[in-house]
């Protein structure tokens, strides 16, 4: 390969002529001293050049490129060209280099990289096709200029530019990249994806505090926790500040979505620790899913921001679902904390007791007290509804201070075996005149401190650890029992419960979900936390119970304590004084308190399809596994229904039990809760899925799925009918 250009230049370069570059007119010059001229300009480091022969094989290549490779000549001699460099994707032209030597056409300025991963070279490449005096194709000819720090530093610019410098992070311009283009082309194939919207709790309070530097440290280890709970699932963003933004494709599940926002929300809220100290804060989370909520990036992020202020105003450290209602949610919120602030006086609070039964001899041992709101308007509003808007509008310290009272008032005509039990929120537990409070009530009251036990959640933690050790430290020197609600949310360590002076542990019903491994959930952890509570001289409480078969199973692991419907319902102050007057008051646990799970009272309208129809019937009670519907009459047990709760929320269930116009159904798929303290469909059905997969149009009210241009198949005659009871037709279905 002697008469080609630069050939044999990786042994010697001396001694060989160049090969002739055209027929342009140039000054008299010795081949000798073209090749010096090549050497300086390679030494001097303004131009390398390269060499292919006709198969595209290197054949030369300058030395500042081969040490730029990190590779002696001999390893790259022969090799083709594409193996050694490859075109980067983000050039204009990003077609492969083999291309542009097959073409044998000149080209210029082609960027490429080493191939070799371990060299962070970056060559801008030009190049020309060599032919001999008979038109013969030899090779290419080319030069190449190193542009690597040039490219490494626009590369961070570009990084830089779309990341936050911070947490590293997408930031707010990215994010919107990724959610545009997503949902762009999951539109055309139907595919789903959500958004979550979070901010921290309390985060505010760690910069004025710590200052911001710790506030930055803080927002670090954020990013880091939640890029372990997320892993590869979605693409993780700051948005600024303390606010967070994560994209998860294809996953529409409900259930799955709320778990995640859960898991969240716990790990978000462990103790942090900053060169400054230690500090806690929470987390809220908004959550909207396309194509149901919204189907371009504005209105789904819009969709996710009015689900994140509804959790935010519901308590803090919540989520919620995007639903059509929260576009409301301002209004009626301000509207129930003014009617709040009235009911107090106007007497519209009543008090209704639960029993804690000890379960050696099944007798009730104490009472804990819970909140009724009965409103002239909305009837019976449940302690879930209202709570949350007293706490975030702290009126829960006026309304937290009467309970009390009444409930002590109420306690001093028990016996003395009887305890009285109050749950006090957070924003309650905070206030400074607290501690004064409960010693006023005390000593108006006369009850006995030792027969009051106020119940504390987790989340009191998450305050300031010094208040709250002192405020702990106060009320056991009153005298009054502390008991911890809902253990195992994640927020107490157990160093701390050593040293708090608690009296009873209440464990939360999430270990009694039912796991892979066991149907009643995790007992190996429930027997654990009993042999904790029992080296801690504490006694336990398992909250919630609605079964013979778990009440069986945790009285084995040595449960001391139960309260659930297993044994009773709440009952009123007067029932209790009727009890209370036969002598010891004992319960025996019931079979049926476990078909009662959880039922949540409501009283709205629904829809229910049978058939090619469309009924309009009352929701009486909600469970997830089943519910209470009244409007129809004659219907068999065994029948199957769909319950449109609204929304494309759509739910398959056969009748177990039918009482003249009233039937309990059971799910096929269980509901999942909303983040709002209710239930509803793991997935939502859109119309047009529904109409494509054949479903009768007749069987969905008039207007449900207009412009479907589908004609309504011939309807059978209504199979049942409709009860005096039934909602007036045309009026719709609410949301779950």
């Amino acid at each position: 390969m002697g008469d080609m250009p630069f050939s044999g230049l990786f042994k010697s370069r001396r001694g060989v002529a160049a090969g002739p570059v055209g027929a342009r007119p140039s000054i008299a010059i010795s081949a000798q001293d073209k090749l010096g001229i090549v050497e300086d300009l390679e030494a001097s480091g303004l131009a390398s050049f390269w060499a292919t022969d006709a198969q595209g094989n290197l054949t030369y290549l300058s030395p500042a490129i081969l040490e730029g490779l990190g590779r002696e000549a001999a390893a790259v001699e022969g090799r083709p060209l594409p193996s050694v460099f490859a075109p980067i994707s983000s050039d204009n032209d990003a077609r492969s280099l083999g291309l542009k030597l097959g073409t044998r056409k000149a080209f210029a300025n082609f960027t490429v990289s080493a191939a070799d991963k371990r060299s962070a070279l970056v060559l801008r490449l030009s190049g020309r096709p060599s032919f001999d005096k008979g038109g013969e194709f030899l090779g290419f000819r080319g030069s190449g200029i190193d542009i690597t720090e040039e490219f490494r530093s626009e590369e961070e610019a570009t990084r830089l530019s779309r990341y936050d410098a911070l947490t590293g992070l997408a930031n707010r311009h990215r994010m919107a990249q990724c959610i545009d283009s997503t949902l762009n082309s999951f539109r055309q194939a139907k595919r789903s994806c959500a958004i979550l919207m979070m901010d921290l709790d309390r985060f505010k309070a760690v910069n004025d505090t710590l200052g911001h530097a710790a506030g930055d440290q803080l927002l670090v280890q954020v990013a880091e926790r939640l890029e372990s709970v997320l892993g590869e699932a979605g693409e993780i963003g700051r948005l600024g500040g303390d606010e967070f933004q994560v994209m998860i494709p294809d996953v529409d599940d409900r259930g799955k979505l709320g778990e995640m926002a859960k898991k969240i929300i716990t790990i978000l809220s462990q103790p942090y620790s900053v060169e400054e100290g230690r500090c806690a804060i929470g987390a809220s989370v908004g959550i909207a899913i396309a194509p149901y909520d919204g189907v371009e990036r504005d209105e789904l992020t819009r969709a996710a921001d009015l689900a994140l202020y509804a959790a935010k105003n519901g308590g803090r450290g919540q989520f919620r679902f995007y639903s059509a209602d929260l576009e409301h949610d301002a209004n009626l919120r301000k509207r129930m904390e003014d009617d709040l602030s009235d009911a107090i006086e106007a007497g519209f609070f009543t008090l209704e007791y639960q029993p804690i039964v000890a379960l050696d001899g099944n007798r009730v041992v104490g009472l804990e007290a819970l909140y009724v709101w009965d409103d002239p308007e909305r009837g019976r509003v449940p302690a879930e509804t209202f709570l949350p808007v007293a706490e975030g509008s702290r009126l829960i310290v006026p309304i937290g201070e009467w309970g009390l009272k009444k409930a002590c008032e109420d306690a001093v005509q028990w016996p003395d075996s009887l305890r009285l039990v109050l749950n006090v929120s957070p924003v309650q537990f905070g206030d400074k005149r607290f501690v004064e409070m409960v010693g006023e009530t005390l000593t108006e009251t006369g009850l006995d401190p030792a027969r009051l036990e106020i119940e504390l959640s987790e989340a009191v933690f998450l305050s300031d650890q010094t208040a709250t050790e002192k405020t702990i430290s106060a009320l056991f020197k009153l005298g009054v029992r502390l008991s911890l609600d809902q253990f195992g949310t994640g927020y107490t360590s157990l160093s701390y419960l050593r040293r708090a002076p608690f009296n009873m542990i209440k464990i939360g019903d999430s270990f009694f979900e039912s796991t892979m491994i066991d149907e009643l959930g995790d007992l190996d952890m429930i027997k654990a936390i009993v042999e904790l509570t029992k080296v801690l001289g504490m006694e336990t409480v398992a909250a919630g119970i609605e079964s013979l078969e778990l009440l069986n199973a945790l009285r084995k692991r040595g449960i001391g304590h139960v309260q659930g419907f297993v044994f009773a319902d709440t009952v009123t102050a007067e029932q209790v004084l009727e009890e209370i007057a036969g002598g010891q008051w004992t319960l025996d646990p019931v079979a049926e308190g476990s078909q009662r799970s959880g039922r949540r009272t409501v009283f709205r309208r629904i829809g229910l399809i049978h058939e090619d129809h469309y009924y309009e019937v009352t929701l009486r009670n909600l469970s997830r596994t089943g519910a209470m519907i009244e409007g129809l009459e004659d219907v068999p047990v065994g029948t199957m229904f769909v319950l449109d709760f609204g929304g494309g929320q759509l739910a398959v269930a056969t009748v177990r039990r039918t009482d003249d116009d009233a039937q309990g159904v059971e799910f096929e798929a269980a509901l999942v809760d909303d983040g709002a303290g209710g239930l509803c469909t793991r997935h939502r059905v859109s119309p047009y899925e529904l109409a494509s997969a054949g479903a009768p149009l007749s069987a969905l009210p008039a207007g449900k799925y207009s412009g479907l241009g589908q004609p309504a198949p011939e309807s059978s005659f209504p199979q049942f009918k409709l009860s005096h009871r039934a909602p007036k037709q045309g009026e719709g279905p609410q949301p779950a």
